[in-house]
């Protein structure tokens, strides 16, 4: 860098620049040693009228200044240069590299990668910046400057109003589209792969992430301290109006107004040719976290499934999931936000299309999904979202059929997991694991004998959460823990749990008898005014109806059967029982039988039974 031979300077600014691609620390290292940024200057100066040295220079510095160590080094002098450089208009390249570097040291970027300032106001000197690297890539024709605009606006672009620009021009997104590299039917792989290594695929794909991307939700600890921290700033400050129109700018609606743009100028098909376009691990990620934003609107779905987004995010999560083999299943990989980000995307699409939809008929496909979504339910880092997300989807996969199911309840920790998710609080989580639950019982026998199928005191354990799931108040989840313990009931072992259970506590036959007719009390209406009773769910009397016959059925002690017979009259049974058979509308009804050989039994057991 001391050299006063033009070719060795750039030959040696162009290494630096190199190394901060490869080893920013090392080349970090070197950019700090004393002097060397007034040996960059001193270059300047000596070759004043060189365009290989400025734009070397340039591009050092905009490799230097992504990083908070070396902006600090960055003088007044080296400031007004890069300032001068993006205002002329003889060479684009050399305004393209200047912008992105005073780009850089405006904003500020995380030592690895692009982490900026996103709530920063937007300043007039950075609103020309914008301006600059939008006229480049629209305009531009040279290769490196429109990268150097893109890598600039990347930076730029999670300001909101830089957003809402973008978003809204159609030239420039149909620029930047354009840059990304299709596999056409003329062109070989070589051709393909070259063309993907020149295009700055990372820039594109940020661009598109931060255009959709919405405000991180907070909870609700977090949303009190931002609170406060609005009401600490001092009052009718300047940019109190600016602050206010960019949170404007990020609440949901114009968000989603933005995604829909995006995919109206064609973005699905960007993205999915940016997959197959590269193997870059931070491009993929950087797709995958893009795709999230988008199919957070449920209408965006459909779109992101005909433009084979569903098969793009397979291709991301089976290249940052390590391989599985008999020696690492039971292990459970940690994974990082932005990897669970990617599987979220892939959840939200499986939870509201059928699997069939969203893998394809291939059942290998099917069986490749379950890892994944495993993997998100199990891990610490997940939050609630997601791990409800997680739920929805492997309940939609359970239902594909019993080599599914078994698959599913193999997956190591996962039983763990949803058994103490069952017990949450949040009633959409305990739902969801109730609903699997509900399906790995009917189709995976282990999971069958793990809840009551065998008799086992753990079992029995189970066994009783899901009977007291049956009267919560939420009728989905009484619906899945009724339809698990019907299922159930077909097990000899778990009837005799559930009748220790009801000679001990009298809970059972009333719950039961609740699932069939409301009127029937039980410990959780009584603690609840009965006046408004909605009307019976079939759903839930076929259930009820199919749990009291098969318990009562399971029975052999005579001393017993009278008890219990007894028992279920006192109850209110055999009343809501003969209402069921009153009012069914025709012979197809599913509780009719049920309930008609309840009676019969009950008749037999020696009660009377007024039809």
């Amino acid at each position: 860098m001391s050299e006063t031979i033009e070719e060795q300077l750039v030959e040696g600014m162009s290494f630096l620049s190199a190394l901060f691609e490869v080893d920013w620390q090392a080349a970090s290292s070197i950019f700090q040693e004393d002097a060397l940024p007034d040996l960059i200057m001193d270059a300047v100066d000596m070759f004043p009228v060189s365009s290989q040295v400025s734009l070397s220079v340039a591009h050092l510095l905009s490799q230097a200044c992504g990083h908070k160590s070396c902006r600090a080094l960055i003088t007044s002098q080296v400031l007004q240069w890069l300032t001068g450089k993006s205002r002329q208009t003889n060479d684009s390249v050399l305004r393209g590299a200047a912008a992105v570097a005073l780009v850089k040291l405006s904003r500020g970027a995380g030592e690895n990668g692009i982490d900026v300032e996103k709530n920063r106001e937007l300043s007039s000197d950075d609103g020309d910046l914008v301006e600059l690297m939008r006229g480049l890539v629209v305009n531009e024709s040279k290769t490196s400057s429109v990268a150097d605009a893109i890598e600039g606006l990347a930076y730029m672009s999670t300001n909101a109003r830089v957003k809402e620009a973008l978003a809204g021009d159609t030239s420039f997104l149909k620029r930047l589209f354009s840059v990304v590299p299709r596999r056409k039917g003329t062109g070989t792989s070589s051709q393909f792969i070259q063309e993907s290594a020149k295009s700055p695929l990372y820039g594109v794909v940020t661009i598109i992430s931060n255009i959709c991307s919405y405000r991180p939700r907070l909870t609700e600890e977090e949303a009190q301290i931002e609170k406060l921290k609005q009401m600490a700033k001092t009052p009718g400050s300047m940019s109190g109006g600016r602050i206010n129109e960019d949170d404007t700018l990020e609440d949901d609606e114009h968000v989603k107004a933005r995604g829909v743009k995006m995919i109206q100028s064609g973005v699905l098909d960007v993205l999915t040719s940016t997959v197959r376009a590269t193997e870059s691990r931070a491009v993929r990620l950087a797709v995958g976290k893009a795709l999230l934003s988008l199919v957070e609107n449920i209408e965006n779905r459909g779109k992101v499934l005909q433009s084979g987004g569903a098969k793009a995010l397979m291709v991301i999560i089976q290249g940052i999931l390590p391989s599985s083999n008999a020696r690492t299943r039971l292990l459970s990989p940690q994974l990082d936000l932005p990897e669970i980000e990617v599987i979220q995307a892939l959840a939200k699409l499986a939870i509201t299309s059928s699997p069939l939809q969203v893998f394809g008929p291939n059942e290998g496909a099917l069986y490749d999904a379950i890892r994944p979504f495993a993997l998100m339910l199990v891990q610490h880092t997940s939050n609630l979202l997601q791990r409800f997300e997680a739920l929805m989807a492997l309940t939609n996969l359970s239902s594909q059929g019993s080599e599914i199911a078994n698959k599913i309840a193999c997956a190591g920790g996962l039983m763990d997991k949803v058994e103490l998710l069952i017990l949450e609080d949040h009633t959409l989580v305990r739902r969801a694991s109730t609903e699997l639950i509900c399906n790995l019982v009917g189709g995976c026998e282990d999971v069958f004998n793990r809840y009551g199928g065998k008799h086992s005191e753990a079992s029995n354990s189970k066994l009783q959460v899901l009977v007291a799931l049956c009267d919560v108040d939420d009728l989905p989840t009484r619906l899945a823990a009724s339809g698990a313990v019907a299922t159930l009931t077909s097990s000899q072992d778990a009837c005799q749990a559930l009748i220790q259970l009801q000679r001990e506590r009298r809970r059972v036959l009333p719950i039961f008898g609740h699932l069939v007719d409301q009127s029937i009390g039980t410990y959780e209406e009584e603690q609840h005014d009965n006046n408004n009773q909605s009307a019976p769910n079939p759903g839930l009397v076929h259930r009820g109806a199919v749990c009291i016959r098969n318990l009562l059925y399971s029975i052999r002690d005579t001393a017993i059967r009278k008890e219990l017979a007894l028992e279920a009259d006192r109850a209110g049974i055999v009343r809501v029982l003969v209402a069921v058979i009153k009012s069914a509308g025709n012979t197809e009804s599913p509780a009719l039988r049920p309930a008609a050989e309840t009676l019969k039994w009950l008749l037999e057991s020696g009660l009377e039974v007024a039809v």
